[in-house]
């Protein structure tokens, strides 16, 4: 049995009633469990008597695990049975007595609820960018690099050339020019295949030594003509046809950022407009998971993290560091809570057709099957993106609303 004995806002006092035949019954699961593992002299594993297990551990020892075990037994249940979602709880009182039901009060800090602003009169700013002749001509561009093929050329190295190059250990090696360190580049710059010339290798600033090198090869990108067989080679019939299908795919791309900047911008405004008070356990478990992420990122960057803390620190910035981290959680909650409550005022439903077409998608992105992506994801995982799909899927029917009410 479980009451709600107060309620202001996150927080709730509950108390939760255990019948007195399960704290007998778990009593007796508790001497077995110690009777299987603790060892007596003159007692075979598992045939403790309870008074010799007792004796061994104390009663008040074996009383306070049977707390815990009804504990853990009973609150998630309370919680159920209450309609409550805790983020926290802590224990504030508790009555065990012999023939008698456990009971115990515990202070919850539940999940908020948020009250939306009256977001369907938002004012959206932001207009779909035209494609201008310049971002044409520069998507053309970039197409025929797609389709360019590397081919050796008699000259010097330029800056964008494909180098190939052999020290004088042995060792052979490719340099794309455009991704090679400064040093690296200012002493093959100029050379032609067949000279060598002198690569240093640097600590820091610092010149440590210089390799004798041999340039085996020099190539360019060679590009290929704008003209009706290059379309064909992409899939069009002609050179016009490439070109009308190149500008709608702008468009269509500039149309799709509009709108996400728009819809972010409407979650946004929610977000800020939202009547919520945020439990601390809820943003400190928000601080915490952007902690995690943050030393995900040093650790790929072979920074450590409380390394990057200490540097804050005699930086003097730590405690700005620490104010931006508690704003950036405190966001994310906001977000998080206006995309939940969009999803429950509008009641968005996420079809199965809807959401096999999304991993379909995202499976094609891993060059895998819908079937083994599902297989090589956890269960958490596929529930969480299930849910942003959901998120996302309703924050845009907001947006329609927004904008319908706009005119």
């Amino acid at each position: 049995m479980a009451e709600i004995l107060e309620r202001e806002g996150y927080r709730v006092k509950v108390r939760v009633e255990v019948p007195a035949s399960e704290v007998e019954k778990t009593y007796q699961h508790v001497l077995s469990d110690y009777a299987s593992q603790v060892k007596v002299a003159g007692f075979r594993p598992g045939k403790v008597p309870a008074k010799v297990i007792e004796a061994k551990i104390g009663r008040e020892a074996l009383l306070e695990d049977v707390k815990e075990h009804l504990r853990d037994q009973s609150f998630p249940e309370a919680a159920k049975e209450l309609k409550l979602l805790p983020v926290a709880a802590r224990v504030v009182e508790q009555n065990l007595t012999f023939g008698q039901p456990f009971t115990y009060t515990v202070e919850v800090e539940n999940y908020p609820e948020a009250k939306l602003p009256d977001w369907e009169g938002f004012t959206l700013e932001g207009e779909t960018p035209e494609v201008t002749d310049e971002i044409f001509h520069q998507a053309m561009e970039d197409l025929r690099t797609r389709y360019g093929e590397m081919v050796p050329v008699e000259r010097e190295i330029g800056e964008k050339d494909q180098v190939f190059i052999e020290t004088d250990d042995g060792g052979r090696f490719p340099v794309n020019m455009e991704k090679a360190q400064p040093h690296v580049r200012e002493a093959l710059l100029g050379k032609k295949a067949g000279e060598e010339t002198l690569v240093p290798v640097k600590d820091g600033d610092t010149v440590v030594r210089e390799i004798p090198t041999k340039v085996l090869e020099v190539k360019s990108l060679q590009l290929p003509e704008l003209d009706d067989e290059f379309a064909k080679t992409v899939g069009e019939d002609n050179l016009a046809a490439l070109h009308t299908k190149v500008r709608e795919s702008l468009q269509a791309q500039f149309a799709q950022q509009a709108r996400n900047a728009k819809a972010n911008q409407l979650l946004d405004k929610i977000a800020e407009g939202l009547e919520v008070e945020i439990p601390p356990a809820l943003q400190a478990s928000e601080e915490r998971s952007l902690l995690e992420s943050l030393a995900e990122d040093l650790k790929e960057q072979k920074v450590d993290f409380n390394t990057y803390i200490a540097d804050l620190e005699k930086q003097g910035k730590l405690e700005e560091f620490k104010q931006n981290l508690s704003q950036s959680a405190t966001k994310r909650i906001r977000r998080s809570l206006a995309m939940e409550g969009l999803a429950e005022q509008l009641g968005t439903q996420l079809s199965e057709e809807e959401w096999n077409a999304y991993l379909g998608e995202l499976a094609r992105q891993y060059r895998t099957t819908p079937a083994r992506l599902q297989n090589e994801l956890e269960k958490g995982t596929l529930e969480r993106l299930r849910l942003q799909q959901l998120y996302d899927k309703a924050l845009l029917q907001a947006l329609e609303k927004v904008e319908a009410r706009a005119g």
